[in-house]
């Protein structure tokens, strides 16, 4: 792997982080309700379930995606339902809720879980690693090792858009200070998060 592989792997992969997905949207909206730190750590568990596809990627497993319609199937539908339930939660939120960083009735783990459900649950992000990644990769070098890091790089550009997109639902909270403009956000929010849901369970193999 060379230097200019990298230099053209960062910008092209900070890209793909920075997209305004179904988890970025919903760091925001923890960091609108929670601060910023605690939306950072539930982050944690998007980060754990890209690790679980960089490895999938690196040993060919990936390739049960594209040969199994019925798995694929199963994977979005799964994926689709759990957007429409994060959806369905932040539209009925209560906007009065999240005057303080208090977790109230979520503890971090719960919210770790939620991030990494959202993650795994989408099968378009593992066919991301599948498609992305290797175009980076020397087939004449070690694979293991470059995918090694590459995905290192990968998920510390993921965190930097997790932070991001954490500050970005902090300010948006001093914004939407009244109960209203706070209701009129998570409708906006799931909106955006069903219309995900429509669009995975809509989506085909490719």
């Amino acid at each position: 792997m060379t230097l200019m592989t990298l230099l053209l792997f960062i910008p092209a992969c900070f890209a793909l982080n920075m997209a305004p997905g179904p988890n970025n949207l919903l760091s925001m909206a923890n960091a609108k309700r929670y601060g910023i730190r605690v939306a950072c750590y539930a982050g944690m568990g998007r980060l754990v379930a890209f690790v679980g596809m960089i490895t999938l990627a690196a040993t060919g497993l990936a390739t049960v995606l594209h040969t199994s319609e019925k798995v694929f199937l199963a994977v979005k539908i799964a994926g689709g339902l759990y957007f429409f339930w994060l959806a369905y939660q932040l539209w009925n939120a209560d906007p009065t809720e999240g005057d303080n960083e208090a977790l109230g009735g979520k503890n971090l783990l719960q919210l770790a879980r939620q991030e990494f459900l959202l993650a795994a649950g989408n099968p378009k992000a593992i066919l991301i690693f599948t498609a992305f990644l290797p175009q980076f990769v020397d087939p004449a070098g070690s694979v293991g090792l470059q995918f090694l890091i590459l995905g290192t790089l990968f998920l510390l550009l993921e965190w930097v858009a997790i932070a991001g997109y954490a500050f970005f639902g902090k300010a948006l909270r001093h914004w939407f200070s009244r109960p209203s403009m706070r209701r009129l956000f998570n409708r906006v929010c799931a909106g955006l998060l069903g219309s995900a849901g429509a669009g995975l369970l809509l989506a085909r193999r490719e």
